[in-house]
Formats: structure tokens, C-alpha cells, sequence
């Protein structure tokens, strides 16, 4: 069946039409990445584990990730790769709907590129990855003294460019692996780097809110479009090269004239928290923008205004802890942004709780657990919920998905335990 979906949504990308305000809406956390193809066609990572194929704003899923995915990335309309916090790459068939499993790096992937040759990917264990398109053993790229954020292809495929935690932006021969050259030398992490090497110039985004243009090859300064928030966490480029969107920690988008380098707009597009995603349409009238809440929101360029925002001061992970109980805060703070309480799982990170206490663990139908819950014989009770958070997931159930998560004063975890027990009980068992 997913086979089909893919393939019908292949002659199907959202419409032209569409140029006014609207939401992709059905992923069951934020969304990380976006990547829009040559048709029009958009693809999403979630922390919900998932990627999105978008279709007349209905999504078919790919699910194959045993966490949450950082990055998207088209190798043709008809090809995609992701890459997540399990530390691997997946590549999609969206005719077919196989998918191949591309393992090696030992952190989270952040980024994804492309040449004729290769996929390069970006990873928080300090290389750069190089998997040949064509099938083959990876070669790693060291050499960053930090995590890796970002990777983009140069002349042909024959350069690639990398930025990173520890401040630079280096090149490297990918025919050798060698390192040429430490384009930008900064002192606080580099998280964005995109380039336009027709027009000769390359622009990089830093956790202390900076973002500047280089020009290629001479590495002189072309513009300096800091505004004093941070960190840079998106940058995009339009299709046709004439303009440079920017999302920020704060939530502000700003789209760049690369003509002289002029804000054209400036405004802020989440009601709270960060921008992680952006991405143009092919017609460059349309840009899409991802932040805390589970939508993709896409504005016409020509009307950006904070008149349609991104509602993300009710994410439940945000509330305010000083205006709730000891247990619920627990829940919302740590559990709320990956778990429900009520039945059904939402697309979330993690199953639904609900019916939680003497339950065994990886039996809930909506959801796809990993190796270590489908053959565990646990059962939730206050003791084994007590014992997970007090040790965390990855040492008291070694091999789970669930990420790192302790509670280590005891009282919260009573409390935690507390509210868990009468907010996931069925409603018949509180009448």
C-alpha cells in the first residue's frame, strides 16, 4: 500500500496555486527539516521519527527511523534521503517505496547534500560522511575539532564545503578526502552554510546570532545581515537565486535581496521559540517554515507579515511551570512533546500512554517500537516507571529508542508516577 502512495504522489505536487497563506498539517511533533524538490514537491523531518511526502497537503508517511529525523534531502523527484538521531541515513524509493539503510556514523545526522557521485552527511560525531550513489562503502571526512552542522557540494561535485561547532567553515577534496582550505574561522559554532556559486558568494548563519556573506574563492566580506538574535538556526535560498531567507532562536524570519543585500521583510513568525526549517517554493513566491508546533506554515513572500503566525505559545513542553502541579510539570516539561496521555499515538515520538499501568512495554498497535520493547517482557508499574527514570531508558532498557532521560530526585518521580496514574487511566476506571 505505501508503495501506491508514493507513487501517486509522484504526478501530484501541491499546487501552484496555492499562493496564499496555508499549513501542512498531520506530523505528530516539530518539524525539523524541509526540502522542496524540482516539481514542487515537499518533504519534512519530524521529531515524531517520521518524514513527510507532501501531496495537495495530504501526507504519505516514511517511516523506517528509531528516532527523531533532523534532515531531508531530494536526489531526484523520484529519490529522497534522510537522516536522524539513530545516527543513520535512510534512502527512499518513492516509486517503489523500498528504502536502504545507510549505517557508520556514531552521532545524530544534521544535514544532507548531493552531487552526481555522492551524499554527503553532516554528523554530531565530527565527520563528514561520503556515501557513493551508485552503492558502496562510506569514507568519513575528519578532521573538525566539534560537530558537524552542515555540508553543501562546489565545483561539480568536486569540492565540499563544511561548517561546523567549532567555528569553521573548511573545504575539502572529495576525490582525496584531504582538507584544502578554512574558509571562515569564527568564534562561537557555526550551525547553517549555503552557497550560490554561480553568483560567487556563500552565506553562513552562527550561534551567536551572526550571519554573513563571503564571497567565493576570496572569502571577502559581501554583507554583514546580523540583527542581534540568536542562534541562526535556518537559511534558505530561492531557486533563482535572488533571495536568502533567515530564521532565527527568537522566531523572526527575515528575507535578503541578494541583488544589493536589503531586507525585504523582517517579521516574526512564531508566537515562540525557534525557526528550525526553512525552504522556497520553485517559484520563489512561496516560502515554507517550520518551528515548534507539529505544522509546516507557508507564506507568499510578497505579503510576509506577522498577521499569520506559527501558534506555538501553547506547546505543552512551554507552559509555564510555576502554574501547575509537581507531577504534571514533570510530564509536560519531560514526556509531553513525544507521548500522549489519551488512546492513539498521534505520529508522536513515543506511544501513547494511555492504560499505562500493567501494560507490558511495546504492545501498543499504532506504534513501531524498537527490537529491545518488541521482545522485552516488562510490565509498567510504579516500581519499573521509577526505575526507568531514575537510571534513565538507555541503562535500564538498553537498545530502546527512547532518549536520555532521568528524573533523579525521587519525590518528582512520585509526583510524575502520581499524575501518570490518573491521567492515563481509562475513564471508567475514574467514575
Amino acid at each position: 500500500m505505501r508503495g501506491v502512495l508514493f507513487a501517486l504522489s509522484l504526478g501530484c505536487a501541491l499546487p501552484v496555486a496555492a499562493e496564499e497563506y496555508h499549513r501542512l498539517e498531520g506530523h505528530g511533533g516539530p518539524v525539523m527539516d524541509i526540502a522542496v524538490g524540482s516539481s514542487g514537491k515537499v518533504a519534512t523531518a519530524s521529531f515524531d521519527n517520521a518524514v513527510g511526502l507532501w501531496s495537495d497537503a495530504e501526507p504519505a508517511w516514511q517511516d523506517g527511523h528509531e528516532a527523531a529525523v533532523n534532515t531531508v534531502h531530494f536526489l531526484s523527484d523520484s529519490a529522497l534521503v534522510s537522516g536522524a538521531d539513530d545516527f543513520d541515513l535512510i534512502r527512499w524509493d518513492l516509486v517503489s517505496g523500498g528504502s536502504e539503510r545507510l549505517e557508520g556514523h556514531q552521532g545524530k545526522v544534521m544535514a544532507l547534500a548531493s552531487s552526481e557521485e555522492f551524499i554527503a552527511s553532516a554528523s554530531w560525531d565530527g565527520s563528514v560522511g561520503l556515501w557513493p550513489r551508485g552503492g558502496g562503502a562510506p569514507r568519513f571526512l575528519l578532521g573538525h575539532d566539534g560537530p558537524v552542522n552542515d555540508v553543501a557540494f562546489a565545483d561539480g561535485g568536486a569540492l565540499l564545503y563544511s561548517a561546523s561547532a567549532d567555528g569553521t567553515i573548511r573545504t575539502w577534496a572529495v576525490d582525496t578526502g584531504t582538507e584544502q582550505t578554512r574558509v571562515v574561522e569564527h568564534g562561537f559554532g557555526l550551525n547553517e552554510l549555503i552557497l550560490d556559486e554561480g553568483a560567487g558568494w556563500l552565506a553562513y548563519g552562527a550561534v551567536d546570532g551572526v550571519t554573513r556573506v563571503i564571497e567565493l574563492g576570496t572569502g571577502r566580506s559581501l554583507a554583514d545581515l546580523t540583527l542581534d538574535r540568536r542562534p541562526i538556526l535556518a537559511l534558505a535560498r530561492s531557486q533563482d537565486g535572488a533571495r536568502l531567507a533567515i530564521g532565527d532562536g527568537e522566531g523572526f524570519i527575515s528575507v535578503v535581496a541578494t541583488e544589493d543585500w536589503s531586507i525585504e521583510r523582517d517579521f516574526r513568525a512564531a508566537t515562540r521559540g525557534p525557526i528550525w526549517a526553512l525552504a522556497f517554493a520553485p517559484s520563489s513566491e512561496m516560502l515554507y517554515a517550520a518551528g515548534l508546533d507539529t505544522a509546516v506554515h507557508a507564506w507568499p513572500v510578497a505579503t510576509l507579515s506577522d498577521q499569520e503566525q506559527m501558534q506555538t505559545e501553547d506547546a505543552a513542553f512551554l507552559s509555564d511551570p510555576d502554574e501547575m502541579p509537581n507531577g504534571e510539570r514533570q510530564f509536560k516539561r519531560k514526556c509531553s512533546i513525544c507521548h500522549t496521555l489519551t488512546p492513539g499515538s498521534a505520529r508522536r515520538a513515543g506511544p501513547s500512554l494511555h492504560d499505562l499501568f500493567g501494560r507490558r512495554a511495546g504492545t501498543v498497535d499504532d506504534y513501531t517500537y524498537s527490537d529491545a520493547l518488541e521482545v522485552s517482557d516488562l510490565v509498567w508499574t510504579e516500581e519499573t516507571v521509577d526505575a526507568l527514570f531514575d537510571i534513565g531508558p538507555d541503562h535500564y532498557i538498553p537498545g530502546t529508542k527512547m532518549p536520555m532521560q532521568r528524573i533523579t530526585g525521587a519525590e518528582d518521580r512520585a509526583d510524575l508516577i502520581a499524575y501518570l496514574r490518573q491521567e492515563t487511566a481509562p475513564k471508567e476506571d475514574q467514575e
